[in-house]
């Protein structure tokens, strides 16, 4: 038999955790704004008396970030963004075929093994990650017009300020609720994602190609912020929280239900579908084009003879 081609064979692993890596920067940069906007309706109503503005709205808010406290505010925390993306999107998405093939046995109808892929890939993720994710969320919540002064100047002055003042354990602040929110994102976007292009495909609804990806995207997206938000704004909370603030991730959900009420636990619920539907579309179609250029660019794979 001849030998196939590098554009028609399957990408190997390597090739898949650059893709999804750079797929996720990509992703991040063009949609970090609204994971700002996000962050800030999450943590309003933690001090209703700070004077802090009322974000009503997701391009509201936007805008009111933008007139307030000037456009690159909404980029505050990017560098921690992409730092997460490189050492946790990388992995949680490159990973998932790797140990979705181990899980099903090569059966690709097999639900659980798909769900297990999920499950794994995120949680190895968060542990890598969530020190970029505690940064990232801080500054992103901080404002130099509003409540108090802003405890960092930047990505590693926060880096360095929280092992200073928190111990090496704040890096890892609100792993338990990250871990949660993280693999319930993790298992239901990219299971979502896979069983929506596979039925698409299959039953040649659409082809494999960019209407198919971008269907399949914003399902995943979707699904994954409906069941994760509560989960995502108490991380949300519990991360950007000072010392003492919260006694653990369990009393800061439930002060904010007897503060604020059930509600509270999808605050930023539509800037946070926005965002990861967005942040789906763009990293997913940059994903897969990115693995075929990649493998178009190789030499020639030799088949089984």
């Amino acid at each position: 038999m001849e030998g196939a081609t590098a554009a028609e064979a399957h990408p190997t692993m390597g090739v898949k955790i650059f893709s999804a890596g750079l797929a996720a920067c990509v992703a991040d940069v063009i949609t970090f704004p609204l994971d700002t906007a996000k962050v800030r309706q999450q943590i309003q109503g933690e001090c209703p008396n700070s004077g802090a503005p009322k974000y009503k709205g997701v391009l509201r808010t936007v805008i009111t970030v933008a007139k307030t406290e000037g456009p690159l505010k909404l980029y505050n925390g990017l560098p921690a963004g992409l730092q997460r993306q490189i050492s946790s999107a990388s992995l949680r998405i490159g990973l998932y075929d790797t140990a979705r093939e181990y899980f099903t046995e090569g059966r690709e109808t097999n639900l659980g093994g798909k769900i297990l892929a999920g499950l794994t890939t995120g949680g190895v993720s968060v542990f890598i990650g969530q020190p970029t994710e505690v940064a990232k969320v801080r500054l992103q919540a901080q404002s130099h017009l509003y409540g108090p002064k802003p405890r960092y100047t930047g990505t590693y002055n926060a880096y360095r300020i929280i092992v200073t003042t928190e111990g090496l354990s704040g890096l890892w602040k609100g792993t338990t609720p990250n871990l949660a929110r993280n693999v319930t994102i993790n298992c239901t976007e990219l299971v979502a994602y896979d069983i929506m292009k596979d039925t698409l495909v299959k039953n040649e609804i659409l082809a494999d190609d960019l209407p198919c990806h971008f269907m399949s995207a914003v399902f995943a997206g979707f699904c994954a912020t409906l069941l994760s938000s509560p989960m995502d704004v108490v991380k949300t909370r519990f991360v950007n929280s000072t010392p003492g603030q919260y006694k653990s991730a369990h009393n800061c959900a439930m002060t904010m239900f007897i503060k604020e009420g059930p509600s509270a636990f999808f605050k930023g619920l539509l800037p946070s579908f926005l965002r990861l539907a967005s942040w789906n579309v763009i990293m997913y179609v940059s994903f897969e084009k990115l693995k075929r250029e990649l493998m178009k660019s190789g030499q020639p794979v030799d088949g089984a003879t």
